[in-house]
């Protein structure tokens, strides 16, 4: 673990360094505030379908249902988060109340009762809402127009936001499931509040100078009454969303359905919005919606890392590394150090490309991410292939998917964030990011229900001892999986003419 930590800040502080001349200062304070808080939200997202499974000994179909409506919830409430911040708090009041909800939820977490569960999971609903579209959207605002510096700094931003995922699994995760899970909880509320204060240097250091302040700072401190001013009434606002959403995780039957009615609603008054732009603004934004939809068939996938791909792990994976058995939550970081290596690689390939007149267009970009995720389900399929009588998969089959996920994910997330800052009108920025995470949202939705179909019945639900019964409901689905993305990335490929042009020359 030790030697893995040393890597990794070594990696990282050498990247800093060749990049610190290019770039401007704020992107580097950003990077580590998202560090982490992606440190604190994949600590507890290594944990999550575990602990329900083991500490709470919930269903499968209990777990993957919380873990679907948590995921669905985290990246709708960025919908408003993002109008919010666009209107009337600015993105850095936002990031900061975003940090004090989220930290307040992961302490929580380290409670084991049932209601303080859910209350937890509502704090990081709605401080996700508040922080993760609009970090996103002041990285968009260091870059003027047709900066060709823009990709490359939101691929080193992303390898920032896995930076912070790798360390959690070797830490919360493991420090979780190995002495108790309200101390791997515990540590990732303490790397939120790191990442608060790195935000809050950086407004000290002026490195945001005056991007992110709120439109209307006036309004903010008008007074309310004797005792409150309008900011103190938005900020209550969102404590009163807690439990709204902490209800909603608990019966999250209903929950696919509103987040199902509420992101076509939304999906409606942009598509509405962009009929009454002229032609050019209009067709970007057909361009952000047609993505839209790849995208969320992308993360639909690529979210079972956290469900069904977790306790596949868990349950069919020979996790034996010279003579010890790894945890499975240690697994959550096999992806994030991929993209800590290579994102560096990326970001300098597409500056490259992009310094010599050869850039490729976000429908290619996406094709590839498409392609990859598909390939890294069929090499999950052909380790389990070989598992034999034990239904234990090699653990090199593993390493390979996650491999490739990693390399459609570096094709199409990074790519797809700076896509939206350069497409969007700028006076709705962090609206249409909050809606590109909605992606996330639909996907989550989906994501429980594929989840389901792997699935134990209650009486096999304690596989520990016959791990073959549950190889062949995982493998069934996984490789419909990937051959439903590899048509995906086959049809988006088609489509990428027509979607250029729409695009009037943004690349």
């Amino acid at each position: 673990m030790l030697s893995a930590w040393t890597f990794v800040a070594i990696w990282t502080a050498g990247v800093i360094a060749s990049q610190r001349r290019v770039h401007p200062k704020a992107l580097f304070y950003l990077f580590f505030v998202e560090l982490w808080e992606r440190f604190s939200y994949y600590g507890m997202r290594a944990l999550l379908i575990l602990y329900l499974t083991k500490s709470f000994g919930f269903s499968d179909d209990k777990a993957y249902g919380i873990y679907g409506a948590y995921g669905a919830l985290v990246y709708a409430t960025p919908v408003l988060g993002g109008l919010v911040a666009d209107r009337l708090l600015g993105l850095r009041n936002s990031i900061v109340l975003g940090a004090v909800l989220m930290a307040m939820g992961h302490f929580a977490m380290a409670f084991p009762q049932q209601p303080v569960l859910y209350m937890a999971l509502g704090f990081l609903i709605v401080g996700n809402g508040f922080f993760k579209p609009n970090i996103s959207s002041l990285v968009g605002k260091l870059y003027p127009d047709g900066d060709l510096r823009r990709d490359s700094g939101f691929t080193l931003f992303y390898m920032g936001i896995n930076t912070g995922a790798f360390l959690t699994p070797l830490t919360c995760g493991a420090i979780g499931e190995l002495y108790g899970w309200h101390w791997g909880f515990s540590l990732a509320g303490i790397g939120m509040v790191i990442g608060l204060a790195v935000f809050l240097a950086g407004g000290r250091a002026d490195a945001y100078e005056d991007k992110g302040l709120a439109p209307n700072p006036q309004l903010l401190t008008k007074q309310i009454g004797l005792f409150f001013r309008f900011r103190d009434v938005l900020y209550a606002g969102a404590l009163l969303l807690v439990p709204c959403a902490a209800y909603l995780v608990r019966h999250n039957d209903i929950t696919k359905w509103l987040v199902v009615g509420f992101g076509a609603t939304v999906l409606c008054s942009l598509f509405a919005y962009a009929l009454k732009q002229e032609k050019q603004q209009r067709e970007r934004l057909f361009v952000v919606l047609v993505l839209f939809a790849f995208t969320v068939l992308f993360w639909t996938f690529f979210e079972l890392a956290g469900s069904s791909i977790s306790l596949f792990t868990d349950r069919n994976v020979n996790r034996t590394l010279a003579g010890y058995s790894l945890p499975a939550s240690m697994f959550q970081g096999v992806n994030p150090l991929f993209i800590i290596v290579l994102a560096p690689l990326f970001a300098a390939a597409w500056k490259r490309l992009a310094n010599r007149g050869v850039r490729l267009s976000a429908p290619t970009q996406f094709s590839l991410g498409l392609l990859q995720l598909g390939a890294g389900f069929l090499v999950l399929v052909a380790g389990a292939s070989v598992a034999g009588p034990c239904g234990l998969a090699p653990l090199y089959s593993l390493v390979a998917a996650y491999l490739l996920h990693t390399t459609g994910e570096l094709c199409l997330s990074p790519i797809g964030l700076s896509l939206v800052t350069k497409l969007s009108p700028k006076s709705i920025t962090a609206f249409v990011m909050g809606i590109w995470f909605l992606s996330s949202s639909f996907a989550h939705t989906i994501g429980a229900e594929i989840s389901k179909m792997t699935s134990q019945p209650a009486e096999t639900a304690v596989l520990a001892s016959s791990p073959a019964q549950s190889l062949h409901l995982y493998t069934g689905v996984f490789a419909a999986v990937g051959w439903v993305a590899v048509g995906a990335a086959v049809v988006l490929f088609a489509l990428g003419p027509g979607i250029r042009r729409w695009m009037s020359g943004v690349r």
